[in-house]
């Protein structure tokens, strides 16, 4: 069995609660609907059948406030309820960091990478170059890091993966999300990123502004995308592909599906020794939703990422 641990929770962002009761495999319904998190019930009820995850469980949980670690282990079938995270370094297999405010990633990945215990870092790994240079550093020491957006597990990706060959050489792509650059960007690039085999970006350019983000990407097969990141539309996740031959759009809605997938990676990659996704992957997504930022606080300036 493999034990797993996690750190958590920061405000508006409810993996704590969904991801440890998708690896259990169980729930209690009444606690969670205290969670504060409207979707997650629904989904956790509407896939009941499929939760779990054979041979994991999440065992330890820690988050700044004993009495919300204690409502998520309630809730989500933990048997540990911990007073400091590096307590469990000697208790679990592996943990996993599941708050997406990027700039306490470092501090709070640092003992378990000093340790040797394998983690998963919630979207996005890092938002400042420093940052990304000290997981960089560790991965190269060794050290089993691996981060992504679920985005990349998503099932209408999948799908269209399937059927790009139809659309013949794509020409353009546009992709558009709600809510902020840092937290929702890389859930777009994730996807677009995924779906086209990862191809290295050489530079981007951010001519939006603040809440309203129109980013450009090059890669270096020439592809240029277009990504649109607006505070204020309604939730939406949709990519649009147009190709010589034909063209596809999805709308990306099954939370849960990419959520137990990536779950799922993880614990095949526990098992295995090493993150199934290279690091060069995350890298060249984080590169480039750092880069975007960047280039909208120097007024659009095109920034090269191949440094």
């Amino acid at each position: 069995m493999i034990k797993i641990g996690i750190l958590g929770l920061n405000e508006g962002n409810g993996h704590p609660y969904s991801w440890a009761a998708i690896i259990n495999g169980d729930y209690n319904e009444k606690e969670m609907e205290k969670c504060g998190y409207a979707g997650i019930p629904l989904y956790l009820k509407a896939n009941k059948n499929t939760l779990g995850i054979d041979g994991a469980a999440v065992t330890h949980i820690w988050t700044q406030d004993r009495k919300l670690s204690e409502h998520i282990a309630r809730a989500s079938g933990i048997t540990h309820v911990v007073e400091k995270a590096e307590e469990m370094i000697d208790q679990v297999d592996a943990v996993i960091l599941a708050r997406d405010d990027p700039e306490n990633h470092v501090a709070m990945a640092k003992p378990f990478l000093d340790a040797g215990v394998p983690i998963f870092i919630d979207k996005p790994l890092a938002m400042s170059y420093a940052d990304l240079n000290y997981f960089k550093s560790q991965q190269q020491k060794g050290k089993f890091i691996m981060s992504c957006s679920s985005m990349r597990y998503s099932s209408e990706c999948l799908s269209l993966k399937t059927e790009l060959n139809t659309i013949g050489k794509i020409e353009l792509a546009t992709v558009v999300g709600s809510k902020d650059w840092t937290k929702y960007g890389v859930h777009m690039l994730e996807a677009l990123f995924a779906l086209l085999d990862d191809p290295k970006a050489v530079n981007v350019q951010n001519i939006g502004k603040p809440g309203k983000e129109i980013v450009s990407v090059v890669f270096d097969n020439e592809l240029q995308v277009t990504v649109h990141i607006y505070m204020d539309i309604s939730a939406t996740f949709q990519i649009s592909l147009y190709g010589q031959k034909g063209w596809q759009t999805i709308d990306i809605k099954n939370s849960y599906v990419m959520f137990k997938e990536n779950l799922n990676e993880f614990v095949r990659s526990v098992r295995e020794g090493k993150p199934r996704i290279p690091f060069e992957k995350t890298e060249n997504i984080i590169r480039t939703l750092i880069g975007a930022k960047e280039s909208l606080g120097q007024n659009g300036k095109i920034i090269d990422l191949t440094n």
